[in-house]
Protein backbone atom coordinates (compact mmCIF):
# COMPACT_ATOMS: atom_id res chain seq x y z
CA UNK A 1 0.00 0.00 0.00
CA UNK A 2 1.44 3.47 -1.12
CA UNK A 3 2.48 6.19 1.73
CA UNK A 4 -0.27 8.60 0.40
CA UNK A 5 -3.15 6.37 1.70
CA UNK A 6 -1.92 5.64 5.44
CA UNK A 7 -4.05 8.29 6.63
CA UNK A 8 -7.34 6.44 5.71
CA UNK A 9 -9.82 5.34 8.41
CA UNK A 10 -11.21 2.20 9.22
CA UNK A 11 -15.16 2.29 7.86
CA UNK A 12 -18.22 0.05 7.78
CA UNK A 13 -21.59 -1.41 7.49
CA UNK A 14 -24.35 -3.88 8.22
CA UNK A 15 -25.20 -6.30 5.47
CA UNK A 16 -25.87 -10.11 5.31
CA UNK A 17 -23.19 -12.33 4.85
CA UNK A 18 -21.69 -13.75 1.50
CA UNK A 19 -19.60 -15.48 -0.02
CA UNK A 20 -17.97 -18.87 1.14
CA UNK A 21 -15.55 -19.95 3.16
CA UNK A 22 -12.31 -20.83 1.79
CA UNK A 23 -10.73 -23.56 4.41
CA UNK A 24 -12.44 -26.99 5.22
CA UNK A 25 -10.85 -29.02 7.28
CA UNK A 26 -7.08 -28.14 7.58
CA UNK A 27 -5.76 -31.46 8.52
CA UNK A 28 -6.27 -33.13 5.32
CA UNK A 29 -4.06 -30.12 3.02
CA UNK A 30 -0.56 -30.97 2.94
CA UNK A 31 1.93 -28.10 3.76
CA UNK A 32 3.27 -26.31 0.82
CA UNK A 33 7.16 -25.72 0.59
CA UNK A 34 8.00 -22.39 -1.46
CA UNK A 35 10.80 -20.19 -1.75
CA UNK A 36 11.56 -16.31 -1.10
CA UNK A 37 11.37 -16.11 -4.51
CA UNK A 38 7.91 -17.48 -4.79
CA UNK A 39 6.69 -15.37 -1.94
CA UNK A 40 7.93 -12.14 -3.03
CA UNK A 41 5.86 -12.78 -6.33
CA UNK A 42 2.77 -14.10 -4.10
CA UNK A 43 2.89 -10.26 -2.58
CA UNK A 44 3.37 -8.82 -6.31
CA UNK A 45 0.58 -10.89 -7.65
CA UNK A 46 -2.27 -10.23 -4.85
CA UNK A 47 -1.28 -5.99 -5.33
CA UNK A 48 -1.89 -6.99 -9.16
CA UNK A 49 -5.31 -8.84 -8.93
CA UNK A 50 -7.43 -5.89 -7.40
CA UNK A 51 -7.54 -2.82 -9.66
CA UNK A 52 -11.29 -1.69 -8.11
CA UNK A 53 -13.16 -2.63 -4.55
CA UNK A 54 -16.00 -1.83 -2.59
CA UNK A 55 -16.67 -3.15 0.61
CA UNK A 56 -19.34 -3.29 3.16
CA UNK A 57 -18.53 -4.08 6.67
CA UNK A 58 -18.43 -3.73 10.98
CA UNK A 59 -15.62 -2.49 13.13
CA UNK A 60 -15.81 -3.31 16.95
CA UNK A 61 -13.03 -1.43 19.03
CA UNK A 62 -12.23 -3.81 22.08
CA UNK A 63 -9.85 -1.43 23.96
CA UNK A 64 -8.03 1.53 23.78
CA UNK A 65 -9.88 3.91 21.98
CA UNK A 66 -7.88 3.65 18.65
CA UNK A 67 -10.86 5.67 16.56
CA UNK A 68 -12.24 8.93 18.71
CA UNK A 69 -15.79 8.90 17.36
CA UNK A 70 -17.43 5.34 19.31
CA UNK A 71 -16.74 1.82 20.29
CA UNK A 72 -18.56 0.60 16.95
CA UNK A 73 -18.79 1.79 13.81
CA UNK A 74 -20.52 0.41 10.57
CA UNK A 75 -19.56 1.99 7.13
CA UNK A 76 -18.37 1.88 2.92
CA UNK A 77 -15.15 1.63 1.37
CA UNK A 78 -14.52 2.54 -2.58
CA UNK A 79 -10.93 2.16 -4.13
CA UNK A 80 -9.42 2.52 -6.91
CA UNK A 81 -5.62 1.89 -7.89
CA UNK A 82 -3.27 3.12 -7.27
CA UNK A 83 -4.09 5.83 -5.06
CA UNK A 84 -8.19 6.62 -5.24
CA UNK A 85 -10.37 6.00 -1.87
CA UNK A 86 -13.28 6.72 -0.51
CA UNK A 87 -14.74 5.98 3.55
CA UNK A 88 -17.51 6.64 5.12
CA UNK A 89 -18.45 5.53 8.75
CA UNK A 90 -21.69 5.65 10.66
CA UNK A 91 -23.39 5.04 14.26
CA UNK A 92 -25.52 2.00 14.34
CA UNK A 93 -28.54 4.10 14.10
CA UNK A 94 -27.27 5.88 10.51
CA UNK A 95 -25.66 8.95 12.12
CA UNK A 96 -22.75 9.68 9.59
CA UNK A 97 -19.79 10.02 11.87
CA UNK A 98 -17.10 10.64 9.21
CA UNK A 99 -16.07 11.26 5.37
CA UNK A 100 -12.61 10.66 4.21
CA UNK A 101 -11.22 11.06 0.48
CA UNK A 102 -8.04 10.56 -0.90
CA UNK A 103 -7.28 11.53 -4.71
CA UNK A 104 -3.96 11.14 -5.78
CA UNK A 105 -1.98 13.80 -3.68
CA UNK A 106 -5.10 15.77 -2.02
CA UNK A 107 -7.32 14.04 0.71
CA UNK A 108 -10.16 15.44 2.92
CA UNK A 109 -11.33 14.51 6.40
CA UNK A 110 -15.34 15.24 7.27
CA UNK A 111 -15.81 14.77 11.02
CA UNK A 112 -19.93 15.80 11.19
CA UNK A 113 -20.40 14.75 14.79
CA UNK A 114 -16.99 17.21 15.87
CA UNK A 115 -17.87 19.99 13.35
CA UNK A 116 -14.64 19.52 11.52
CA UNK A 117 -13.14 19.12 8.23
CA UNK A 118 -9.78 19.30 6.86
CA UNK A 119 -7.88 19.42 4.06
CA UNK A 120 -4.57 19.05 2.21
CA UNK A 121 -1.71 16.43 1.33
CA UNK A 122 -0.37 13.37 2.93
CA UNK A 123 3.03 15.12 3.83
CA UNK A 124 0.44 17.52 6.02
CA UNK A 125 -1.01 14.42 7.82
CA UNK A 126 -0.15 16.11 10.79
CA UNK A 127 -2.74 19.03 10.20
CA UNK A 128 -5.16 15.84 11.97
CA UNK A 129 -3.34 16.07 15.35
CA UNK A 130 -4.14 13.72 17.56
CA UNK A 131 -6.44 11.91 14.88
CA UNK A 132 -2.97 10.96 12.75
CA UNK A 133 -2.05 7.68 14.79
CA UNK A 134 -5.86 6.28 14.58
CA UNK A 135 -6.70 6.63 10.80
CA UNK A 136 -3.07 5.55 10.08
CA UNK A 137 -3.51 2.44 11.74
CA UNK A 138 -7.17 2.16 10.51
CA UNK A 139 -5.92 1.51 7.19
CA UNK A 140 -3.41 -0.62 8.07
CA UNK A 141 -5.60 -2.86 9.69
CA UNK A 142 -7.68 -2.89 6.08
CA UNK A 143 -4.48 -3.94 4.26
CA UNK A 144 -5.68 -7.16 3.92
CA UNK A 145 -8.40 -6.40 1.12
CA UNK A 146 -6.37 -4.38 -0.81
CA UNK A 147 -2.96 -6.12 -1.11
CA UNK A 148 -0.37 -6.42 1.36
CA UNK A 149 2.71 -3.89 0.75
CA UNK A 150 5.05 -5.75 -1.87
CA UNK A 151 8.48 -6.04 -1.16
CA UNK A 152 10.55 -2.97 -2.58
CA UNK A 153 12.90 -3.36 -5.06
CA UNK A 154 15.93 -2.35 -2.92
CA UNK A 155 14.48 -4.10 0.44
CA UNK A 156 15.78 -7.52 1.52
CA UNK A 157 14.80 -10.14 2.38
CA UNK A 158 15.18 -13.05 5.04
CA UNK A 159 12.86 -16.63 5.21
CA UNK A 160 11.93 -17.98 8.33
CA UNK A 161 10.08 -21.63 8.78
CA UNK A 162 8.31 -20.82 11.68
CA UNK A 163 5.93 -23.80 12.60
CA UNK A 164 3.01 -24.52 10.07
CA UNK A 165 4.28 -21.17 8.77
CA UNK A 166 6.45 -19.14 6.76
CA UNK A 167 8.21 -15.79 8.31
CA UNK A 168 9.16 -13.34 5.48
CA UNK A 169 11.52 -10.64 7.42
CA UNK A 170 11.41 -7.56 5.07
CA UNK A 171 14.40 -5.33 5.67
CA UNK A 172 15.23 -1.50 4.54
CA UNK A 173 17.52 -0.62 1.67
CA UNK A 174 20.73 -0.01 2.25
CA UNK A 175 21.20 3.44 3.75
CA UNK A 176 23.53 6.06 2.14
CA UNK A 177 25.26 7.15 5.02
CA UNK A 178 26.58 3.21 5.83
CA UNK A 179 23.60 2.18 8.61
CA UNK A 180 22.84 -0.73 9.06
CA UNK A 181 19.12 -2.05 7.51
CA UNK A 182 16.30 -1.73 10.03
CA UNK A 183 13.78 -4.50 10.20
CA UNK A 184 10.71 -2.77 8.53
CA UNK A 185 7.89 -5.73 8.67
CA UNK A 186 7.55 -9.45 9.16
CA UNK A 187 4.77 -10.75 7.17
CA UNK A 188 3.81 -15.01 8.21
CA UNK A 189 1.91 -16.71 5.35
CA UNK A 190 -0.32 -20.35 6.35
CA UNK A 191 1.31 -23.11 4.52
CA UNK A 192 -1.60 -24.68 3.29
CA UNK A 193 -2.55 -21.93 0.65
CA UNK A 194 -0.07 -19.69 1.31
CA UNK A 195 -1.87 -16.61 1.90
CA UNK A 196 -0.97 -14.14 4.66
CA UNK A 197 -2.40 -14.57 7.87
CA UNK A 198 -0.19 -11.75 9.89
CA UNK A 199 2.19 -8.74 9.57
CA UNK A 200 4.05 -6.84 11.93
CA UNK A 201 5.09 -2.99 11.06
CA UNK A 202 8.00 -2.17 13.14
CA UNK A 203 9.17 0.98 14.15
CA UNK A 204 12.59 2.64 13.94
CA UNK A 205 13.68 1.54 17.15
CA UNK A 206 12.79 -2.24 16.70
CA UNK A 207 9.79 -2.12 18.25
CA UNK A 208 6.37 -3.59 17.01
CA UNK A 209 4.51 -0.63 15.55
CA UNK A 210 1.17 -2.68 14.95
CA UNK A 211 -0.27 -6.18 14.33
CA UNK A 212 -2.54 -6.98 11.67
CA UNK A 213 -3.91 -10.39 11.90
CA UNK A 214 -5.63 -11.89 9.41
CA UNK A 215 -8.39 -14.49 8.70
CA UNK A 216 -11.48 -16.68 7.01
CA UNK A 217 -10.38 -16.11 3.62
CA UNK A 218 -13.40 -15.87 0.81
CA UNK A 219 -13.11 -15.98 -2.68
CA UNK A 220 -14.38 -12.94 -3.95
CA UNK A 221 -16.12 -12.32 -7.39
CA UNK A 222 -19.47 -13.42 -8.84
CA UNK A 223 -17.12 -16.33 -11.07
CA UNK A 224 -14.48 -16.77 -8.31
CA UNK A 225 -17.47 -17.57 -5.23
CA UNK A 226 -19.14 -20.19 -7.68
CA UNK A 227 -16.20 -22.75 -7.26
CA UNK A 228 -14.70 -24.87 -4.24
CA UNK A 229 -11.14 -24.48 -4.07
CA UNK A 230 -8.74 -26.98 -5.03
CA UNK A 231 -6.81 -27.88 -2.12
CA UNK A 232 -4.44 -30.75 -4.14
CA UNK A 233 -3.47 -28.45 -6.89
CA UNK A 234 0.21 -28.07 -6.79
CA UNK A 235 0.31 -23.86 -7.12
CA UNK A 236 -1.69 -21.48 -5.62
CA UNK A 237 -5.55 -21.12 -6.53
CA UNK A 238 -5.67 -18.11 -8.64
CA UNK A 239 -9.02 -16.80 -7.75
CA UNK A 240 -8.92 -13.52 -5.59
CA UNK A 241 -9.19 -14.52 -1.92
CA UNK A 242 -9.24 -12.14 0.84
CA UNK A 243 -9.83 -12.01 4.42
CA UNK A 244 -13.31 -11.18 5.67
CA UNK A 245 -11.66 -10.94 9.34
CA UNK A 246 -9.28 -8.60 10.09
CA UNK A 247 -7.73 -7.96 14.05
CA UNK A 248 -5.17 -5.28 14.57
CA UNK A 249 -3.45 -4.10 17.56
CA UNK A 250 -1.75 -1.04 18.25
CA UNK A 251 1.89 -1.74 19.23
CA UNK A 252 2.88 1.53 20.63
CA UNK A 253 -0.66 1.47 22.89
CA UNK A 254 -3.14 -0.52 24.55
CA UNK A 255 -5.73 -0.47 21.18
CA UNK A 256 -7.52 -3.23 19.61
CA UNK A 257 -9.53 -3.22 16.31
CA UNK A 258 -11.75 -6.25 14.76
CA UNK A 259 -12.93 -5.72 11.54
CA UNK A 260 -15.50 -7.92 10.23
CA UNK A 261 -16.56 -7.99 6.13
CA UNK A 262 -19.57 -8.54 5.49
CA UNK A 263 -19.17 -8.33 1.34
CA UNK A 264 -16.53 -7.65 -0.67
CA UNK A 265 -17.25 -6.93 -4.69
CA UNK A 266 -13.23 -6.26 -6.56
CA UNK A 267 -13.16 -5.27 -10.19
CA UNK A 268 -16.56 -3.60 -11.15
CA UNK A 269 -15.95 0.06 -12.67
CA UNK A 270 -15.94 2.53 -9.89
CA UNK A 271 -18.56 5.81 -10.67
CA UNK A 272 -16.49 9.74 -10.04
CA UNK A 273 -19.80 10.13 -7.85
CA UNK A 274 -18.83 6.64 -5.39
CA UNK A 275 -15.14 8.26 -5.15
CA UNK A 276 -16.53 11.79 -3.74
CA UNK A 277 -14.52 14.92 -4.40
CA UNK A 278 -11.66 16.50 -2.30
Amino acid sequence: MSASIRMVAVLVCLMSLSGCALFGSSETIPLKQATVEQLIALLQEQAREVQTIKGLFSAKITAGGILPIGQRVQGTVFYQRPNAIRLRGFSAVGSELFEFVQIEDQFKLRLPTMGREVTGRPSEADRLGQLTRPFELSVWAMSGIIGTQAVGPHESVRLEEDGDQYRLDVWSPPDKNGAAPLLIRRIWFERRHLLVVQEERMSPSGEVDATMQFDDYRAVGSAASAQPVNVQAPERDKRIMRPFSIRMTDGLGSGRLQVTFHELVPNEPIKPSELGRV
